[in-house]
């Protein structure tokens, strides 16, 4: 946050890209990438739930971070030894080093790890989820639905980028604007947009088409985060998701779908937000609420029609290695 001023992600990220045919020098092969995220990260839970949607775990193994970081970085202090197991470090800022001893960007997660050498191949979140949906596809489950379909993408990648820059990005152009007029100017044109697409839900049970997308995922993530940190944390207070009818209901069917809501660790969130943004939060008290029974409302949007997954189907149960803790979530264990 810098005081007087609107705020700007660093957007330099780290571009290569695991494809198919290996044409960036990393060929898609199972087992040999471990995608490093964080359950309280928005962006990395992009990643987390098409990989799970798709089936990827056994392809593309995943280590997940604490929810809290210091300056130099996310740390896997969920692990016993403080250590991921698969590769060694305390810190993911060691893979950014062993790719560039010289690394000046943010340390970042979702990041790809290439396991034989230690060293991210990439942090493009953005191009993670995509390419886990078109270069990952030999090793999708039986059933997996087609988040990023040819016919639609155009539209979802229209709805992605306003998405992206009014919902996804300007709760936190609210949070760390440095003056009030940049916080003014984010809080109104993030709410214009959610206006925008609970109009847009209001017919349609998803955002492209009448099936799951990537688009779905991107909003998602950002919707399930609003009121127990976006809301008070980031002062997005015009009124809660839970009193925006159209898209509480629309974030509701979402969370009570497989693959959604049994990634969403409440907890990590909320440490994550109310800990590390000490400059907004100084005491570091972690609120007690909100109330999370809410989330397994019945939500009323099977009347809209859609199919979920098209003609495929849900994932299996989460598995075990993988489960977010029971008292972190409001779904039955």
């Amino acid at each position: 946050m810098n005081p007087g001023s609107e705020y700007a992600r660093d957007s330099r990220y780290l571009t290569t890209r695991i494809t198919a045919d290996g044409r960036d020098g990393f060929p898609v092969e199972p087992g040999r990438y471990r995608l490093v995220v964080a359950r309280a990260c928005p962006w990395a839970s992009r990643a987390v739930i098409v990989r799970r949607l798709l089936g990827l775990e056994e392809a593309l193994p995943m280590a997940v971070a604490g929810p809290t970081h210091d300056d130099r970085s996310w740390t896997f202090d969920l692990d016993p030894g403080g250590r991921d197991p698969v590769l060694g470090i305390e810190r993911l800022q060691e893979a950014y080093l062993a790719r560039d001893p010289g690394y000046d960007r943010g340390i970042t997660v979702p990041a790809v790890v290439d396991v034989p050498t230690g060293r991210v191949v990439t942090n493009d979140f953005a191009q993670i989820t995509l390419d886990l949906s078109l270069e990952w596809s030999a090793y999708h489950r039986e059933g997996a639905p087609d988040l990023y379909p040819r016919e639609l993408r155009p539209e979802i990648d229209a709805v992605n980028a306003v998405v992206y820059e009014e919902v996804n990005n300007g709760v936190y152009r609210a949070g760390f604007a440095g003056s009030q007029e940049a916080y003014a100017s984010a809080y109104e044109q993030l709410f214009a947009r959610l206006d925008l697409l609970a109009e847009r839900l209001r017919e349609s049970r998803y955002l492209v088409g009448d099936t799951l997308t990537e688009a779905d995922v991107r909003l998602f993530t950002t919707l399930v985060r609003f009121d127990a940190v976006y809301h008070g944390h980031f002062k997005c207070n015009r009124r809660k998701l839970s009193e925006t009818p159209v898209l509480w209901a629309y974030a509701r069917d979402l969370f009570q779908t497989p693959g959604f809501g049994d990634t969403v660790d409440f907890e990590h969130i909320k440490r994550h937000y109310y800990l590390v943004h000490d400059d907004i939060n100084p005491t570091g008290i972690v609120p007690a609420g909100p109330d999370l029974s809410g989330w397994l409302a019945p939500h009323g949007r099977e009347s809209l029609g859609g199919r979920p997954f098209g003609d495929g189907t849900p994932p299996a149960p989460v598995g075990a290695g993988e489960a977010v803790p029971p008292e972190h979530t409001p779904l039955p264990s």
